[in-house]
Formats: C-alpha cells, structure tokens, sequence
C-alpha cells in the first residue's frame, strides 16, 4: 500500500468518529439540560380571552394586571416586560 492510499482509508475514518462523538457529545448536553422552570400562563378565567390570541396581541393586555399598580404586580428584579409571551407559555 502507498502512503496515499492509506490516508484516503484513514480520513473518511477519522471524520465518522470525530461526528459520532460529537453527535454523542450535543445528545449528552441536550439530556442534561435543565428543566424549565418558568410558569406557564395560567388557564383560568382571567386568563382564557389571551389562549386564542396572536402572542403580540396577548402581550399588549398584561401591563393592565401586572404593572405596579395592577392586581397583581411583577416582583422585584422580573425582566424586561414587554415579551411576556416569550417565557411564559400558554398552556
């Protein structure tokens, strides 16, 4: 066998093992990854009217309960409010 055919059979070799191990590595991080732990947008009656709507739509009524002065404020150090839709998904 010449050196050049050697490295033609070790190359295509090298490549399946470097992608089984890498695929192995992104399956092993996905399985690891943390449970979410953000609350879902609550189903009940207050709720309900929002399920239906487009989430830009939706996200432009929650600043009438969940501004300072609403019933039910935002907690110290909540992020920013104006993608609520984004974390909190609906049921």
């Amino acid at each position: 066998m010449t050196p050049t055919t050697t490295n033609k059979r070790i190359r295509p070799l090298f490549l399946n093992i470097a992608f089984i191990v890498i695929g192995g590595a992104i399956l092993v991080f996905l399985f690891n990854a943390p449970k979410e732990t953000t609350t879902k947008l609550p189903k009940d009656l207050t709720h309900s009217r929002f399920q239906e709507m487009g989430k830009k739509e939706a996200e432009k009524f929650c600043t009438e309960c969940h501004s300072p002065k609403g019933v039910s404020p935002l907690p110290e150090g909540h992020p920013p409010k104006y993608r609520c839709l984004f974390c909190h998904k609906r049921q």
